[in-house]
């Protein structure tokens, strides 16, 4: 096993919940940023949900465009 050291900004440190870990696997370190990198895209598609109107539809609503789909993609491949 190989081992690398890495320079961590303390914004970076607390933001990707290091924890004030002295040793952690790059698996684990990768699984952090990309959790980070997760939670940030979730927060994007929050925004622009509520920008296009998105975030206001109803339950029916929602699965009236589900079904709009479905029986589009149904109709494509008979």
């Amino acid at each position: 096993m190989k081992t690398v050291q890495l320079k961590v900004s303390e914004t970076d440190f607390q933001k990707y919940n290091l924890d004030n870990e002295s040793e952690i696997d790059f698996s684990d370190l990768v699984e952090k940023i990309s959790l980070e990198y997760a939670r940030q895209a979730l927060l994007e598609c929050n925004e622009i949900a509520q920008q296009v109107g998105l975030s206001e539809m109803s339950l029916d609503e929602i699965n009236a465009e589900i079904q709009a789909v479905r029986d589009t993609k149904n109709n494509f491949t008979k």
